[in-house]
C-alpha cells in the first residue's frame, strides 16, 4: 500500500510542480502590477476607448442583415474546414465510406453557398451599381 501511493507520488510530482509554478507566476505578476501600476485620475480615464480611439456614436448601432449573413457562412466553413481537416487525417482509416460521407458533407454545403448566392446573401454592392459593370454610366 505505501509502495503504491510512493510510484503515484513519483509519477505526478511534476503536475503538482506545473501547477504550484503557475499559481505562483499569477500571484507575483498581479502582486507586482498592483505595486507599480499607475493610479492617475481623470475625466478622460473614465472613457471607453480601443486601440487609443475614443469611441463616438451611439452603442446601439444598427448593422446591415448581411453582415451577419457572411458571418455565419463564414462560422459554417470554419467548421467545415475543420471537419474535412479531421477526415484527411484519417482518409485511411475510414476508406471509401469516409470518402462518400465528405463527398456528401461537401456536396450539402456547397448547395447552401448556391441558395446563398441566389438569395443575394452574398451582395454587398448598392442596387444599381451594376450598372457600371455593364459598361454604363453612373
Amino acid at each position: 500500500m505505501q509502495q503504491d501511493a510512493t510510484v503515484l507520488i513519483a509519477e505526478y510530482w511534476a503536475i503538482g510542480l506545473f501547477v504550484a509554478a503557475v499559481i505562483g507566476l499569477c500571484a507575483f505578476m498581479l502582486g507586482v502590477s498592483a505595486l507599480l501600476g499607475g493610479r492617475s485620475q481623470g475625466r478622460s480615464k473614465a472613457l471607453p476607448f480601443e486601440s487609443g480611439i475614443i469611441g463616438t456614436g451611439s452603442v446601439r448601432q444598427r448593422f446591415s442583415i448581411q453582415f451577419y449573413l457572411v458571418a455565419m457562412l463564414f462560422v459554417i466553413f470554419d467548421i467545415e474546414a475543420m471537419f474535412l481537416f479531421a477526415w484527411a487525417v484519417s482518409v485511411r482509416e475510414v476508406g471509401w465510406n469516409g470518402f462518400w460521407g465528405a463527398a456528401v458533407f461537401i456536396v450539402v454545403l456547397l448547395a447552401g453557398l448556391v441558395y446563398d448566392r441566389r438569395a443575394g446573401a452574398l451582395d454587398w454592392a448598392p442596387q444599381g451599381s451594376d450598372r457600371l459593370h455593364r459598361g454604363g454610366r453612373p
